[in-house]
């Protein structure tokens, strides 16, 4: 049994020895920053489009793959990030993923038009993908199965969760007070810190890459089908379905995906994807879950952020702002839910959250376009954050539990691929959806600025609805599939009060089952 105290050697100074004496709640912090910079950067960057517009001359065709360049190489590449850090090692892909980011989004902030923009936007994500699955998989190997890992995932889910819905408070103050720049600078001396950080905090990896061991042939065909479904879904919603721009990638991306299926299960000699995987049920539930879950979530905070704009007026600072008791309950979901796996298991929570999500979107539906921010914006956020707060903590834990040790790189880079793919799939739908509805009502009239306004906030509630039915399917979904509370030394079972009452100290890694 090893440790997780990280291995120092013979550093010396006193900020080595103030973080060895902090143990877990040290390593814990490094994991949730890394991955709050990771999140944060998948919406910090919206509401300052229009200013980005306007100093580097972007159409507004051209000025939606700023915010796509990143999404697209972020989702296209996951996979690829779980694999590399079970063969590579965590620490390494921890630091590769993080000093890379670093680096890209200091480009992005010096860019000086469209093209290096665009390009260092692509190379973030495709950092971020290398860096996202390094951080759950060090959190995975780091804290076992029971109260000290739900406390460990409950915080991890909370930023997870939380950093997107910060990125419009931060976007707007940044760019409102002081440029659009620093969205991107203000990663760079984060990333700094958590690198000087990480070399004292992180294990040093015991595992020597085995180019043998990587395939990459499957690797090309998962990353580039991937890159092909995102790009035709990204397409869709300005150009439809049935064009040939959205089609061709789609159809292409299938094919591809189909190939790597079949290369995988009967070619491949040392599968990227051990098909396995989802014999369990735990693992297969919850990336269907958070695949249906995530294509809302993705979708509320896009109609959410139009609404408050377009319908109630609101600049970027006031809407960044909106969103504050948003982030607010979706933490208190995530802890109170990290509390209660322990005692009650997955499935109860897996339940309520969906129904408490559902029950929120619900009310969202309700939305008119003479509405106010307290009156109706503020109770329906809560209850729908507070809901997938409640649901994310289980999910991800259902996600990775189980799996052997050395293929949780894997795992949690599949359950990431999960969540990006279904919440583009969810934009892309939804907001086709919400958009045919409000031009099948502006048809054929003249309409008035008030019956514009009106139509908008018609197609947005149609989303939310359609959304909160979506939401229902997942909780049904999960709820038969991942595997209730066990009995005796079920992985499931520990006491609330130990969960609460235990203090934190170095634990010992996991062995390999």
């Amino acid at each position: 049994m090893t440790s997780i105290a990280p291995d120092l050697g013979s550093r010396p100074g006193r900020i080595t020895k103030r973080l060895a004496s902090m143990g877990p709640v040290a390593l814990l912090t490094l994991i949730c920053v890394a991955q709050f910079m990771v999140m944060l950067d998948v919406s910090i960057v919206n509401v300052a489009l229009p200013s980005i517009r306007d100093e580097l001359g972007f159409s507004q065709v051209g000025l939606q793959w700023v915010v796509n360049a990143y999404a697209l190489a972020f989702a296209g590449c996951l996979l690829l990030g779980g694999r590399l850090a079970d063969l590579v090692g965590r620490r390494r892909m921890f630091l590769i993923g993080l000093g890379c980011f670093t680096a890209c989004s200091l480009l992005c902030g010096l860019a000086q038009g469209q093209v290096m923009l665009v390009g260092a936007r692509g190379a973030q994500g495709l950092s971020a993908a290398l860096l996202s699955p390094a951080t759950l998989t060090i959190l995975t190997t780091s804290f076992p199965e029971g109260p000290q890992r739900a406390r460990a995932m409950g915080a991890w889910s909370a930023v997870a969760s939380g950093g997107a819905v910060a990125g419009a408070l931060i976007g707007g103050v940044l760019t409102q007070w002081i440029t659009w720049r620093w969205i991107f600078f203000i990663n760079v001396p984060i990333g700094i810190l958590a690198l000087v950080s990480a070399r004292s905090l992180l294990p040093v990896d015991r595992t020597s890459f085995d180019r043998h061991g990587l395939d990459l042939v499957g690797a090309i065909l998962v990353t580039t089908s991937l890159a092909l479904i995102s790009f035709g879904i990204v397409e869709s919603s300005t150009h439809g379905w049935a064009s040939p721009t959205a089609l061709f990638p789609l159809a292409g991306g299938f094919v591809e995906l189909a190939a790597f299926v079949v290369f995988e299960a009967r070619v491949a000699r040392v599968p990227l994807l051990r098909l396995e995987l989802f014999k369990n049920r735990s693992v297969t539930g919850a990336n269907a879950g958070g695949f249906l879950i995530s294509s809302t979530m993705f979708a509320l905070w896009f109609f959410l952020t139009l609404y408050l704009q377009n319908v109630l007026g609101y600049g970027p600072l006031k809407a960044g702002l909106a969103f504050v008791p948003s982030g607010l309950a979706i933490l208190a979901g995530t802890q109170i839910s990290s509390r209660l796996v322990n005692r009650c298991g997955p499935r109860p929570l897996l339940l309520v959250g969906p129904l408490v999500t559902s029950a929120g979107l619900l009310w969202f539906s309700q939305l008119s376009a003479s509405g106010g921010y307290l009156a109706h914006v503020l109770g329906p956020s809560a209850v729908t954050m507070f809901g997938l707060g409640i649901a994310f903590v289980p999910l991800t834990m259902a996600g990775v539990s189980g799996v052997p040790r050395e293929e949780a790189g894997l795992a949690s880079g599949v359950f990431n691929t999960s969540r990006q793919v279904g919440g583009s799939l969810g934009l892309a739908v939804l907001a086709t959806l919400a958009a045919n509805r409000t031009k099948a009502i502006l048809a054929g009239s003249h309409p008035t600025h008030a019956a514009v306004l009106q139509a908008l906030t018609s197609g947005y509630t149609h989303g939310f609805a359609i959304g909160a039915v979506i939401v229902l399917v997942a909780g049904a979904v999960v709820v038969t599939l991942v595997p209730g509370k066990t009995s005796g030394k079920g992985r499931w079972r520990h006491a609330i009060s130990a969960a609460l009452g235990q203090p934190w100290h170095a634990v010992e890694e996991p062995q390999a089952r």
